[in-house]
């Protein structure tokens, strides 16, 4: 067996050499809608010292953060001030519960991604992952919580998403509970575990609790007859800002569940439509895209949050068509090779001639 050596002093300016190309790569440019990384300056970092580290054993105790500090969950400009700022927004549902698809919607561009915990099959744990992929790609995540309660508001919010969708409200009563379970006491009912949560940066951010009301946006979702014949009182109620037309639930209600877009439905939906616009200083106008009702349709209409697919539609509609390709090419070539059986050797001989002239 060989031997192995070791290389001498002498030879330690060429190692070195061969080191340098990896030591000084070339800086890479920062996507235009990823912020740089976060750095510390050093008189921070000697900052934490023993002292500091007892402090951070105290569950109870929230830690002060240089005032230069982001939180994970910051960003530069929230879903809500976007809106107040007359934008419209271009969002994704999320029921696959991939942090993976969830990462690549928040680099193509979306505005936001709903991660659906009423029809997705994950729950908070599932969703956490998701949203720290929405994190690293510098996109606003929104949880759309199973059922309109207090525990699942409290835990969904706790995550830090920006905005949260209650399913089901039927009336100014109910959208008055769901902004309840957004706030702490004394203006809801919110449990507060505030200095360890995610959504304070566990407790890194010291102005939390100055501003979460500012950036949480509320969604109220009305998909009922009922919840339409009040959607104007819900609109209206304080800390609403978002009405969310489900069509399909809504179809259901009105009695036609396969077919959406029926007249009938689609009367209903403008009922709503007019009555949430013209509700003075009231919510936003925010909806799913629909095969007969398409994202540029609701927002010629006034919506001013609009998603386009689901994650799952998007996939399943590219691998059904992807297969009919294949399958469709499969055929055409059968065919094509009885025909052509006869002449097979002068076109063989044809395109040997193209491919050695080339």
């Amino acid at each position: 067996m060989a031997a192995i050596t070791f290389p001498s002093a002498s030879s330690s300016s060429s190692l070195t050499s061969l080191r340098k190309p990896f030591l000084h790569l070339p800086s890479l440019s920062t996507p235009p809608h990823l912020s740089p990384p976060l750095t510390l300056p050093s008189r921070q970092l000697k900052t934490l010292n023993k002292s500091t580290f007892k402090t951070l054993k105290s569950s109870s105790t929230p830690i002060t953060a240089p005032s230069n500090l982001s939180t994970p969950s910051s960003f530069s400009a929230s879903l809500k001030s976007r809106l107040g700022n007359g934008e419209t927004l271009y969002g994704l549902f999320l029921l696959s519960f991939s942090p993976t698809l969830a990462e690549i919607a928040g680099l193509s561009g979306y505005d936001f991604v709903v991660v659906d915990m009423e029809h997705g099959h994950g729950g908070i744990s599932a969703a956490l992952p998701c949203l720290h992929a929405l994190a690293a790609a510098r996109t606003p995540a929104i949880l759309r919580i199973p059922e309109s309660n207090a525990t699942w508001a409290k835990k969904a919010l706790d995550l830090g998403p920006q905005g949260i969708m209650f399913p089901m409200i039927e009336g100014p009563k109910m959208a008055r509970e769901a902004v309840s379970y957004c706030r702490f006491p004394p203006n809801g009912v919110r449990g507060s575990a505030h200095t360890v949560v995610r959504a304070s940066g566990y407790g890194i951010d010291a102005g939390y609790l100055s501003n979460y009301e500012d950036e949480l946006l509320i969604m109220c979702q009305v998909e009922s007859e009922e919840g339409v014949e009040n959607i104007k009182e819900i609109a209206a109620v304080d800390g609403v800002d978002c009405i969310q037309m489900g069509p399909l639930d809504l179809s259901a209600s009105v009695g036609y569940l396969w077919d959406p877009g029926n007249k009938k439905v689609r009367e209903v939906m403008r009922k709503a439509e007019k009555a949430v616009l013209g509700t003075e200083g009231g919510a936003y106008l925010s909806g799913f895209a629909m095969p007969h009702d398409g994202p540029d349709d609701l927002r010629r209409r006034g919506y001013h949050m609009v998603s386009g697919a689901v994650d799952v539609g998007l996939f399943r509609s590219a691998a059904v068509e992807d297969v009919r390709k294949f399958k469709t090419s499969l055929a055409e070539g059968s065919s094509d090779e009885e025909e052509a059986e006869g002449g097979k050797e002068s076109d063989d001989d044809d395109d040997d001639e193209k491919y050695w002239s080339e």
